[in-house]
This record gives C-alpha cells, structure tokens and sequence, in this order.
C-alpha cells in the first residue's frame, strides 16, 4: 500500500496538466485521422506518387489502417485522462504507427509531427498515468456493441457519401445503408464504383471497420470478468461486530451490511469505509464504521485506493461527525444536502394542536378498519415473511429496487433478526367506516395493505429503510404506520427513530419565514417547482408532521467541478437513474415512502 508520505511528495511533483492535456491531444489527434480517412477533399496523398511501385491493396490498407487508428485513439482518449496505464500503453503503440501512416499519406508532415510529439510526452511523463483499470463487467461488450456500432454506421455513412461522385450510376439513401451494413459484415453492398481504388477503399474501411466492433466486442465478452462489489461473509461478520459496539454512532450504519458494497479496514481493524464504484466515482455512504479514533486510518486507506485507481472518491450522507473527519484528514470540500428526521420517542405525541393533523389521519385509518402489527423480523414466521416482501415487490411494480445510501436492498435475511416490520392490515380498497372496528394492533385481520421496514441503530434505535403501502389503500396509511412504530418503540426498547431524509430542508424552511429574503424565495420557488417530479416539498412536509429533530447530511468530494460526475454516479448508486430512461419519482437520498 502506498505510504501517505509517498503520497505527499508525489502530490508536490505531480503534472496534473498531462493526463487532461494527453486526452484532448489523443482526441484531436483521432478525430482527424478519421476526417481525413473519409473525406477526399482533406487529403493530397502520396500514394498516388508511388502508386506504380506499390500494389493498390497495399495503399489502400494503409488509408483503412489510419481511420482504425483515429478510432482507436478516440476510443482511448479518456482513458488517458484518467491516467489508466494500460491507456497509455496502447496509445504509445498507436501514435508511432499513425505517424507512419500520415508521414505515408500527406504531403504535409503536420499531423505526423503532432503524433510524435505526444508520443514524446507520454514517453517523458510515464509516471502520470498509474491508475489500475476499474471493475468490469460483460455489460460494457453490450455498450460497446451499441456505442461502437452506431458510430461504424455514421462514418460509413460518411465514407460512403464522400466517394458519391466515384460511383457507376445514381446513388439513394437505401442503396447507401445497404451498403454501410453489408460493408461492415464484410460483404459486398449494391453500390458499384467506377474508380478501383474508391471502390478498394470504401469496401476495407467498412469491414475494417466491422472488424474493429467484432475484435473489441468479444474480447470484453470473454475476458476475464472482475467480480462486482461485494461484501464477503468474513467482511460482514466484522461490520456487524463494529456495528454492536460503535452502531449507535450513525443513524445510516447498518447500511453499510448492504452485499453489493465492497469494504476498506483502517491499519487497526477498528475501522471501515464501504463503498462501491460507479461511472469512475468511489462512492461511500454515511459516516465510518468502528472506532471514532481509527477513522483517520480508514479514510487514508480509502484515499488511498481511489488515487492507486484515478477514481474520484465521494461520500453522500455522511453526518457532521463524518464530515469533519473526511474534510480534516482528505482535504476535501463539503455541501449540505439536507436533514434527516429524527424522532425521539420519549417526547413523541399525538396531543396539541400541532399534531391534530396526524391525529386526525390516523383516527380516520382506525375507524375504515385497518389494524397494525409491529414485531421483530425475527420474531415472523417464513410464511409471513414471504407474503409480506411479496406486497412490498408487487407493490412497487417495474420500478427498480432503489437504494445505496439508506436502504439495505434486502427483506427477511435470518441476519437481520433485529430489524422491525410495521404492517397495516385492513380494507383491500376504500371503504366507508366500519362498524365496530378491529383491534388497533397485534392482529393480522386482512390482507397486509401497507408495510415499514426499519434496521438497528445501535442498540436503542431504529432507522427507516423500507416504506411501501397498496396504490389502492386509502391515504393516512403511511402515517398510520409511523404512529403506531413510534408508540411500540418503548416495548422494544427503542429511544429514537430515523425517519426520511429531506432534501435541501433548511433552504425549504428559510425561504417559506417571514421576513424571507429575496435569494431565499427564489431558491425555495426552484425546489417548490421541482417538486413536480421529485419529493422535495412533500417529503419535507411529511417529516415535519411529527416533529422530528432535523440533523444535517452533506455531501464530500474533491473539488466543485467533480460534483456533476458525482452527482450522475450517486444517481446511478441509487438506481434513480438506469438505463435506458431516467426514474423520475423521488430524490436518490432516503426518499422512502
């Protein structure tokens, strides 16, 4: 593991500039390797000096060899900018041949000269580029298929369009599709060509570029696969030892015991940091894990890591406590994200004017005749535990399983014995008040209409991770639930209650005061207005509802130009954003009802 002192001193003699300015040049440098491949017009070759004394197959392969590479070099360009070595690698390879190829070809030796002097550079600033290559997967074969592939049919397109006037006879738009596709197989299209060599040209640029698209293609498919982030079951046992004796220290901890999270031990083993990496981001969630004194040894570790692999390295959620250590010991920024509820039992109560609201919400839910059973999942038999998950999947449709942050991704593990599952029972749809209604709790009376699912928090708290209820159930349901969790809590010796987070809550509160100013209305109008689509507004208000203590969450990362990238990757985490469609219904971060 590289020393935090080898760190420092490579940070002081370090060329940032390099990789970035590696990247674009490759970039550039491809993109006109590909213009001038396709289009005549930019080209005033040799070949046609020499032509006599090398065969036309030869001159031809040479012209196809040089789109190839321009492709290549496109291809590798961010690579390079994320200082991957086997990036570098290859395009110290690719940059002398494409010399060659442009020395061969033009009567200016421009292009050749800029290709040898990055390669000159790349050669000079080796060290820059260290960074190991990222987890894979066989999906990256299917994109690269997609990506690649529409890409071969626009520069076929293109290839084919700029030698229209070498063609015997009148060209259309489908005879040019015809043969873009059969060129890329490798099969002769319908187009013929008056010139030989347009006709020799246009018929190996398209099957190299096919060639290309099926190389690269297989070679992911079959490559050895990386495994994806998990946690292994001696990682877990660990986690869950940390959590028995520092659990109550963060609200979001058992969040942690998520499988599709790898993990980082401090030095000591008193300590951790999980994560998962998503789009080049190393992502972790919450405060660390363990023993508040061997955290600094955790988050050098996972600094560490995300240098060795040029990922940025991110935390969403993480509390006050977390931050300062983040921002104390990585030199890293931080951003307010908003506040999570927090209940505290003792002083919960549905008496007073400001609780009539839920009073009467809940009062109503009783008299249409649902009922409540609150128990430890421990403490359910395997039938129920069954018909209940199949409520809570059936009830959230096609949608994606969500969560990264503050959800645990799994419901009814013998491991998590000590969670809490809150069900409504009642009326499949709504229905006038019914006479005489049922018990207000421990009984299960119908079908399970609506279903909390809350994870230790320490030993004496609760965090929500799961809240689903039936479209069709009438409304006061979720807060039904919450009322009757928070007045069981005492029974099963809880104090505090982590209810949703809310998003950008202080912003909301302090543009809807009196005496607002101006900056803070017209921020609160933004999010009011973007509550159309994601719970913002909502699910600020339905927190408040039952009176919560707010604690602030932030975000850390490096540096303000890195947030877009995070906040794609943490969307992505959080499965809000999938392809091939963005999920639009809430915000990524504990928006769980």
């Amino acid at each position: 593991m590289v020393s935090v002192r080898t760190h420092s001193v490579h940070a002081r003699l370090a060329r940032p500039w390099v990789p970035a300015a590696a990247g674009r040049a490759a970039l550039l440098i491809g993109a006109l390797d590909i213009v001038n491949g396709v289009v005549p017009r930019f080209r005033t070759s040799r070949i046609s000096e020499i032509a006599g004394i090398l065969p036309g197959s030869v001159t031809t392969l040479a012209e196809t060899a040089s789109l190839l590479v321009g492709i290549l070099l496109i291809m590798l360009a961010h690579a390079l900018r994320r200082r991957k070595a086997r990036a570098w690698r290859a395009v110290v390879v690719l940059l002398p041949v494409g010399a060659v190829l442009e020395a061969l070809r033009w009567r200016h030796p421009l292009a050749a000269s800029v290709s040898l002097l990055l390669f000159g550079v790349l050669l000079l600033s080796r060290a820059e580029f260290y960074a190991l290559p990222d987890p894979r997967s066989r999906w990256r074969a299917l994109g690269n298929l997609i990506v690649l592939g529409a890409f071969d049919v626009v520069i076929g397109w293109v290839l084919v369009a700029a030698h229209a006037r070498d063609v015997a006879g009148r060209l259309g738009p489908g005879d040019r599709l015809r043969q873009v596709v059969l060129g890329l197989a490798g099969v002769d299209g319908p187009v013929g060509y008056a010139s030989a060599h347009a006709g020799a040209l246009v018929s190996s640029s398209l099957a190299g570029l096919g060639a290309l698209t099926a190389v690269t293609t297989i070679h992911l498919a079959l490559r050895p696969e990386r495994p994806a982030a998990a946690l292994t079951p001696g990682d877990e046992r660990r986690l869950r030892a940390m959590l028995d004796q520092w659990g109550g220290q963060d609200s979001l901890g058992y969040f942690a015991l998520r499988r599709d999270k790898s993990v980082i031990f401090s030095p000591s083993g008193k300590a951790a940091v999980t994560y998962r990496v998503v789009a080049g981001v190393m992502l972790a969630s919450g405060d660390p894990l363990g023993d508040a004194e061997a955290w600094p040894g955790a988050i050098r570790r996972f600094l560490e890591e995300a240098g060795r692999h040029a990922w940025i390295p991110a935390v969403i959620g993480c509390g006050e406590s977390g931050g300062e250590a983040w921002t104390r010991e990585g030199g890293l920024g931080a951003l307010e994200l908003g506040d999570e509820a927090v209940v505290e039992v003792a002083g919960f109560t549905l008496e007073g004017r400001a609780m009539r609201n839920v009073r009467q919400m809940v009062h109503r839910v009783e008299r249409l005749g649902y009922t409540c059973s609150v128990r430890r999942a421990g403490d359910l038999t395997e039938a129920e535990r069954d018909r209940i998950h199949a409520a809570a999947v059936s009830w959230r449709g096609t949608t994606a399983e969500r969560g990264f942050s503050m959800a645990l991704g799994r419901f009814g593990d013998p491991a998590d014995a000590g969670c809490v599952v809150v069900t409504a029972h009642g009326p499949a749809q709504a229905s006038p008040p019914a006479a005489g209604a049922g018990p207000r709790g421990g009984e299960e009376t119908g079908d399970v209409r609506a279903v909390l699912h809350f994870v230790p928090w320490g030993r004496d708290g609760l965090s929500l991770d799961l809240m689903r209820r039936d479209g069709r159930a009438d409304p006061g349901l979720n807060e039904f639930l919450i009322v009757r969790a928070l007045e069981a809590a005492p029974g099963l010796g809880v104090t505090r209650v982590s209810l949703n987070f809310a998003v950008f809550r202080a912003a909301l509160a302090r543009g809807e005061r009196l005496g607002a100013g101006p900056v803070s209305r017209a921020w609160r109008g933004v999010l009011v207005f973007l509550s159309r689509w994601f719970q913002i507004d909502s699910l600020y208000r339905f927190n408040a509802k039952f009176r919560p203590v707010w604690e602030p969450r932030f975000l850390v990362f490096p540096t303000s130009r890195d947030l877009p990238r995070i906040g794609v990757a943490a969307l992505r985490a959080e499965a809000f954003l999938t392809p091939p469609r963005l999920r639009w219904r809430s915000l990524p971060l504990r928006s769980r009802r």
